[in-house]
């Protein structure tokens, strides 16, 4: 099974507070949307993809379009409504995944290992959950979350959702992993979360 994948970069990232957009944020030399595009073309279980901008992020847009990438433009009027916009605009058959364009540390062979969880799951959607202690352990942000079987997990950004429920009214069967795992654990929200990762990434390679 492959399905296609959104890498959403059309958010203000005002929390970030400079005025270059997030996704072109400097993580160790490299742009924060190219450690994830890197990962989306690794992945084995990935068809195709997709970056979403919006006129939030018209700097991460040009240079998207000029690397050859398929973007898709929504309205920018918040993270759920450009989801739903971009999934109708990709069509797709089936699922898709879903992905933040601030996560440094995301591997293809994660994101393969997600699908893999879904197709087995039997769910309309799957979340990707980190534990709110782990990311307040490490002194990052917590600026996201969700609540899964009565449990308030920090949000990841890494979703598979069927295409064909977007439509729908109602909250959506969902399943959910809930890790600690590098790849997800550093989603950069603020300059100090850009600081610490950049650290926790330096000291990984090392080992």
């Amino acid at each position: 099974m492959k399905i296609p994948a959104l890498i959403m970069a059309g958010g203000k990232g005002t929390r970030i507070g400079l005025a270059v957009e997030k996704p072109l944020l400097p993580f160790l030399s490299k742009p924060l949307i190219e450690w994830v595009i890197e990962a989306v073309k690794s992945a084995k279980k990935i068809s195709e993809f997709y970056v979403v901008t919006s006129s939030n992020a018209v700097e991460t847009e040009r240079k998207c379009l000029k690397d050859g990438l398929k973007v898709i433009r929504t309205d920018g009027k918040g993270y759920h409504n450009d989801l739903k916009q971009a999934i109708l605009a990709a069509q797709p058959s089936g699922a898709v995944l879903t992905m933040p364009a601030d996560l440094p540390a995301i591997t293809g062979k994660f994101l393969d290992k997600v699908i893999t969880v879904y197709e087995k799951c039997g769910k309309d959607a799957l979340a990707v959950f980190v534990p709110i202690s782990t990311r307040e352990a490490l002194d990052l942000s917590v600026s996201s979350t969700d609540e899964h079987k009565g449990v308030w997990h920090a949000v990841s950004g890494v979703n598979v959702i069927n295409g064909a429920r977007i439509t729908n009214e109602g909250k959506i069967d969902t399943g959910a992993i809930i890790t600690e795992e590098i790849e997800v654990l550093l989603n950069i929200n603020t300059l100090k979360d850009l600081a610490i990762a950049e650290r926790i990434m330096r000291t990984s390679k090392k080992n």
